[in-house]
């Protein structure tokens, strides 16, 4: 047993790291990015992005860590390639940045909770009035925050892992009876049409290039959050399948999420899927108008239920990116857990500020702190850290790690340390695609993706 801890099993490795894909990039990010890209055509394509894009880097990420037992950083530098622990750092700040907005929305999805055990559906109207109350929204994210960090703070598996094991069951069973509930309602079946017959007519470049950034960022890769949770793993555990079974976890989550939410749309639309296509105000302004629809203590109960099965998978994820600075703390630094644990915790939430005060509260935060050429005009704080760290910096991590897999630390080296508890890896197809995903596939398709990316978020120049 390693002095950093290690999870005391495989089914608890597989459910932290599910957890860390699991998030409101499934629940909150996937229904309106499904519902922009004109339903179930982007699912498709979503689904196979995942895993034949990013089930080949997850299975590297695991196995960097594995081999080394060390942080993101450290990781590169127990290699012998000192040169290329960049790549860690870079994870680091990205995970950093991703945590320090994402716990805002964090925040005010738990904010939601009370709104809805009081019956305001009419939140939802309001919701541009309810960001800008920085107090209110500020403790609420703060009080998320101080949860997370707590966790964190308990270590890999009397923390992490033990949370996991809560949190991942419990989503899935609240998932399950929203879902269910949601299916009875009139016109529930216009939302399952749209969300699961394709209409491929509707595929376009766009679509098949969000599809691919959607899959990439709910599976939590580019953050160096694999490496780290990888260097807790077992040497006897079959890395393969494990990551497989991680991405099964994090996909079937994302599609139940769908069959939560395509439902309800269809039954407030009255089938016509109106509002589908919303954008990010699907959850925090549609789903409570639904709710108020379905009234009384029904609707309450349903409304309450939502968000806090979307708080308990934000949870899982702010774990997880937390978990990536602290290893790196604890690991280089010699800081003791506990303390690294709020000490880093309090320097993301005031780092978050910005992104808090910038949503109608702070002039210069919520439309003037720059503009970049995405539409041309001036954008959030917010906006601009989600599209820096998410959009930019993830598909970079993850062509650096793969090209450093493949032709730096070499192919066979990760072979090998794939080989330990899968005995019949080597010579097998899985091997051969492997091989070829991560040395030439993935950091082709990955460089395309983040040239794009810049292309268009800062310059304006839009190819696809």
């Amino acid at each position: 047993m390693s002095a950093r801890g290690n999870f005391s099993s495989k089914m608890g490795f597989i459910l932290a790291a599910a957890g860390s894909a699991v998030g409101l990039g499934n629940i909150w990010g996937f229904p309106y990015e499904v519902g922009q890209g004109g339903g179930a055509a982007f699912v498709v394509v979503y689904l196979i992005f995942c895993f034949i894009l990013c089930y080949p880097v997850m299975v590297t990420e695991i196995a960097i860590g594995r081999k080394t037992q060390k942080n993101a950083v450290g990781a590169f530098n127990d290699l012998g390639l000192k040169k290329w622990n960049f790549i860690g750092k870079l994870g680091i700040f990205s995970g950093v940045l991703i945590l320090s907005f994402y716990n805002v929305i964090a925040g005010w999805a738990f904010g939601y909770i009370f709104e809805m055990v009081a019956g305001n559906f009419a939140i939802a109207d309001q919701f541009g009035t309810y960001i800008k109350d920085v107090v209110k929204v500020g403790s609420y994210g703060l009080v998320f925050m101080g949860v997370t960090a707590y966790v964190v703070s308990k270590g890999v598996s009397g923390g992490i892992e033990k949370a996991a094991r809560i949190l991942m069951p419990t989503l899935i069973i609240m998932m399950l009876i929203v879902a269910g509930y949601a299916m009875t309602l009139p016109n529930a079946m216009d939302g399952l049409k749209f969300y699961l017959i394709p209409d491929f007519s509707k595929l376009t470049a766009s679509v098949v290039y969000n599809a691919m950034g959607q899959a990439f960022f709910s599976l939590s890769l580019g953050m160096g959050a694999l490496i780290t949770y990888g260097s807790y793993v077992n040497k006897s555990d079959n890395i393969v399948a494990s990551a497989a079974l991680i991405t099964l976890t994090d996909v079937g989550i994302a599609l139940l999420a769908g069959l939560m939410i395509f439902p309800l749309i269809g039954f407030m639309s009255g089938g016509t899927m109106e509002g589908a296509a919303r954008g990010p105000g699907l959850i925090f302004v549609t789903l409570p108008q639904i709710f108020g629809t379905i009234g009384g203590g029904l609707g309450i109960m349903t409304g309450t239920l939502f968000f806090v099965l979307l708080c308990f998978a934000a949870l899982t994820s702010t774990v997880s990116l937390l978990e990536v600075p602290i290893a790196y703390v604890v690991d280089e630094w010699k800081i003791k857990r506990t303390r690294a644990a709020w000490m880093v915790a309090l320097t993301i939430f005031i780092i978050g500020i910005p992104s808090l005060i910038g949503n109608g509260y702070s002039e210069f935060f919520s439309t003037a702190f720059t503009t970049y050429k995405d539409g041309g005009k001036d954008t959030d704080f917010l906006s601009f850290v989600a599209a820096l760290a998410n959009d930019t910096i993830l598909p970079l991590g993850g062509f650096l790690i793969s090209f450093f897999a493949a032709h730096i630390w070499k192919k066979h080296n990760l072979d090998e340390e794939l080989a330990q508890g899968a005995p019949n890896y080597k010579g097998s197809f899985v091997q051969k695609y492997l091989n070829f995903a991560i040395g030439y596939f993935a950091p082709i398709v990955l460089a395309i993706v983040f040239i794009l990316t810049v292309l268009f978020k800062f310059f304006g120049i839009q190819i696809l």
